[in-house]
């Protein structure tokens, strides 16, 4: 359907000044749809998924019918997750920035009960809440729904999904019957649908068009990885595309929590989101990321629930999620506000054929590729050093420097030789042959095994037994620099001049890159993967 424009759907003057202060220049379609339908008064049944601007399709129609002299309750908000309740009470709050007069109070689990008493205590037209805190209040009689107009159900799915089912009829119940309710649901379920038959009166079904699932500027890929090759994936895809925010899915807890490990143990700034993590650690987890200290957000699809970040350059679905919709509810975080974004997914085996229900569910194409070989990595790191060099360039101001370049020219160096070492400093990290020897991320060339029967690499390294190196020096090295733990570690060989140490194929990559150029004994040591040839010296 046609979009339209704020002014045109007859609202107050205040509404429109504070949405066009928020950015917003037309009605997205759930908006177009559902603002006026509401604002006459009708039950409404409105299916959308996160991303589409729902918030603001019942907020602005939800502030405009308040009566701010009435300092009375008159609207309740039920959402999933204190994390939503937030993200809600923070959008209405943009939208009433110039109706001061309307008061709104979030409550939730986590934050002292004391301190929301005395809020309501002062009054609040509107409230916005969790299932569980709600129905505390209302058992202390701190919330009076005598007088609620207006009762909306944000996220009705995941609200029965977490169990608040009999929650919510119970606070329906304690409502007056001739309140105007309105449902918004991802999916309508059959227990959606129940509650619709007995609580909403002749309501109006608005919903966005099933083309509109999925964002058009979002390039959907996946990559057919092995599942002890996720992490290097995940990696290189994070060195290939740089991306300054970016969300990780994953399907269990304990998955965030290793890879949110993992990544850190690599240098990343990642931090995890998931259920069991205190309220205050969310929190702070949140925050962390909306303002850029971490880059990378791991998490679960329930803690994911509510966060509106704007920016994020990159959703990666480390794991296949088991359900459609929440395919495109995750990659839906990126490519917002008419931005473009990237959409990865890791496909391990036979799951391919869940990613093809997904494909027929979105009937969207998700391309296969090949993930980036270091090659590439460092190809896009040269091109992004050359791009900042030349803009740094037509910036000018660059005198102080020019006169040190001159300097080391008057020394007999050669201007191209200064840039070149320049550059070799820079990219240093991404280059090195022991690498790119290794560049197949499944390391389907390794010819061993360990005693586990995972597969392993074979590393030569350059001092032996005349250099008084022991088994623990190599292990104990190795483990410093690196981060791994000694005991995946396999055989190591020492003779008189140089090593052999098996390592699994997984941390090859990791034990090359952290030891070169590291020390064992005082000794300056070379690494790299073992020749055939080498071998034959005497132990």
């Amino acid at each position: 359907m046609e979009t339209l424009k704020f002014e045109e759907m007859n609202l107050s003057p205040e509404i429109c000044r504070a949405v066009a202060d928020m950015g917003f220049e037309e009605a997205t379609p759930i908006q177009s749809q559902a603002i006026s339908v509401i604002m006459e008064g009708k039950d409404v049944i409105g299916q959308s998924q996160t991303g589409t601007g729902k918030t603001a399709a019942f907020g602005i129609p939800c502030i405009e019918m308040i009566d701010p002299e009435d300092r009375r309750l008159q609207a309740v908000i039920l959402c999933p997750t204190r994390e939503l309740a937030i993200q809600v009470s923070e959008e209405f709050r943009k939208l009433l920035k110039y109706k001061d007069s309307i008061r709104v109070v979030p409550i939730y689990g986590g934050q002292p009960i004391d301190r929301q008493i005395s809020a309501l205590k002062k009054g609040a037209q509107v409230i916005i809440g969790t299932p569980g805190r709600v129905m505390d209040h209302m058992k202390r009689r701190t919330l009076k729904m005598e007088t609620v107009k207006t009762v909306i159900l944000d996220e009705a799915d995941e609200m029965l999904d977490m169990g608040f089912r009999e929650d919510i009829e119970t606070i329906l119940i304690k409502i007056p019957p001739e309140r105007q309710t309105i449902l918004f649901s991802a999916t309508l379920s059959k227990e959606i649908l129940d509650i619709t038959k007995r609580f909403l009166t002749e309501p109006e079904y608005i919903k966005v068009i099933r083309k509109e699932l999925t964002v058009p500027n979002i390039d959907q890929i996946y990559f057919d990885v092995k599942e002890k090759t996720k992490l290097d994936a995940l990696t290189r895809l994070m060195d290939m595309y740089n991306p300054k925010l970016s969300i990780v899915f994953c399907n269990t807890k304990k998955r965030v929590d290793d890879v949110v490990e993992l990544l850190q143990g690599r240098g990343y700034f990642a931090e995890g989101l998931h259920g069991d993590l205190k309220q205050p650690q969310r929190d702070v987890v949140m925050k962390k990321f909306r303002n850029g200290t971490i880059e990378i957000l791991v998490a679960t699809d329930v803690a994911a629930r509510g966060i509106d970040v704007d920016d994020i350059d990159m959703v990666i679905n480390y794991d296949i999620p088991q359900d459609e919709e929440y395919y495109v509810h995750r990659i839906g975080r990126t490519g917002r506000a008419g931005r473009s974004g990237k959409a990865f997914t890791f496909c391990v085996g036979k799951e391919i054929y869940k990613l093809r229900d997904i494909m027929k569910y979105t009937k969207t194409k998700i391309i296969q590729q090949k993930l980036p070989t270091l090659s590439d990595i460092e190809e896009a790191k040269t091109n992004n050093f050359i791009d900042k060099v030349k803009e740094t360039i037509e910036e000018g101001h660059l005198t102080k420097y020019i006169n040190i370049v001159e300097s080391m020219l008057e020394d007999d160096f050669v201007a191209m030789d200064i840039a070149a070492a320049l550059m070799k400093l820079h990219l240093a990290d991404f280059s090195g042959d022991a690498l790119d020897a290794i560049d197949d991320i499944n390391f389907d060339g390794c010819d061993a095994y360990g005693d586990s029967g995972e597969k392993t690499v074979r590393l030569f390294i350059n001092a032996g037994k005349k250099h008084k190196i022991r088994t623990k020096d190599v292990l104990g090295a190795i483990a410093g620099e690196t981060g791994i733990s000694g005991k995946v570690i396999g055989s190591i060989d020492i003779y008189d001049d140089y090593t052999f140490v098996d390592v699994p194929s997984e941390y090859a990559k990791d034990v090359i890159k952290g030891m070169k150029n590291n020390k064992i004994k005082g000794k300056k040591i070379n690494i790299e993967i073992a020749k055939k040839t080498k071998g034959k010296g005497k132990k």
